[in-house]
């Protein structure tokens, strides 16, 4: 793939609101760019700290259309984007990652169904579309498990415990397509996350060890513990492998168990990555900035470590009223996201601490 190099000074559109977009229109600043996000909420943190800002539906395609044609490229940060309508993003601009991306990542069971083809190792799993399949996905696969939305869940929503055969009698249905997952036993959760630029140059971070709290993402250690690093290198060649497949541009994310016979693929996340925050001080150039690069057709920077570590801690609902005492602490790095409530399970922030 070839792609023009986009200067500074040229403007970057971002499709989506929240810290993502706020956090790649930060490092876009900083490299002379200016950004213009489209999102369909009135109040949005990325618009706060961008040039332009357009109110608009995701499926809006005459809205899209008008915001692509004022910028030299457009990406997105989050799945949830419909790809159809992006259609009239890319008869105007280059969009980056490709809409392909998203359609693989969004459902559940093409996600998982195209990792196997490239020889990725995924949690056993099963089509949910009536009470009957979710019997027969049990039957085969056993329990416990999780059954899940196949479109749009994520931080442990669109998800059930299915623990017992008789549960499968008891969870109400939401009438959306379904998956059934087994649990996968494991010593300890990861992530790959890498930066690949048209020409097909691939760069790594070191993969964070991911601790979660309520299937919300608690903290990312770096440097992992020895079980993960012992693995890191296939759940990498695994992930390379999905970014040439996708002919990707930009960041991409792989999470991973790690299990006694090697990484088991739990998802991907087409675009910058929560547990990937600690980049920003704890590597050379963030994976933002990376992604801002490889977008707009630049070098590479470096991903590699600042110091032998980093630990980021989320701050979900009210921690983020603790802001004071952590800046009391000077060796703590405070990002807050500008949110203005602090609802429960909401992600406010966080925290990085460099490992010196």
């Amino acid at each position: 793939m070839t792609l023009r190099t986009i200067s500074p000074g040229e403007t970057i559109g971002i499709l989506g609101g929240g810290q993502l977009g706020r956090m790649i229109a930060l490092a876009a600043a900083n490299l002379g760019y200016r950004c213009h996000v489209y999102a369909p909420e009135a109040d949005s943190i990325a618009a706060d700290v961008s040039a332009a800002f357009t109110q608009g539906a995701y499926d809006d395609e005459s809205a899209l259309a008008a915001f692509a044609a004022q910028c030299a490229v457009v990406t997105y940060e989050f799945e949830n984007v419909a790809a159809a309508p992006l259609a009239a993003v890319t008869a105007h601009a280059p969009l980056h990652p490709p809409a392909r991306a998203l359609e693989v990542a969004q459902d559940r069971v093409n996600e998982k169904a195209f990792v196997e083809e490239l020889g990725g190792r995924p949690a056993p799993w099963a089509k949910v579309d009536s009470r009957d399949d979710l019997r027969a996905a049990i039957a085969r696969i056993g329990t416990p498990g999780i059954l899940k939305t196949r479109r749009d869940g994520y931080d442990g929503k669109g998800q059930w415990r299915i623990m017992t055969p008789d549960d499968a009698e008891t969870v109400e249905l939401p009438g959306k397509s379904l998956i059934y997952e087994g649990f996968v036993a494991f010593a300890a959760e990861f992530s790959v996350i890498l930066v690949r630029t048209a020409g097909g140059e691939v760069r790594f971070w070191d993969s964070a060890e991911n601790v979660h709290k309520d299937g919300i993402l608690d903290t990312s250690t770096v440097p992992a513990s020895p079980v993960i690093l012992a693995q890191v290198e296939a759940a990498r060649t695994l992930a390379a492998m999905v970014a040439d497949a996708l002919d990707y541009v930009g960041v991409l994310t792989l999470e991973f168990f790690a299990t006694d016979d090697g990484p088991v693929f739990n998802e991907m996340a087409p675009r910058v990555h929560n547990s990937g925050h600690w980049t920003i001080e704890g590597a050379i150039a963030s994976q933002f900035e990376n992604h801002v690069r490889a977008i707009c057709g630049l070098p590479l920077g470096s991903t590699a470590l600042v110091t032998r570590g980093a630990v980021m801690e989320n701050l979900i609902g009210d921690d983020a009223s603790g802001w004071a005492a952590i800046l009391a602490d000077p060796e703590k790095h405070l990002h807050l996201y500008g949110k203005a409530e602090a609802r429960a399970g909401r992600k406010m922030g966080h925290v990085t601490r460099l490992v010196r």
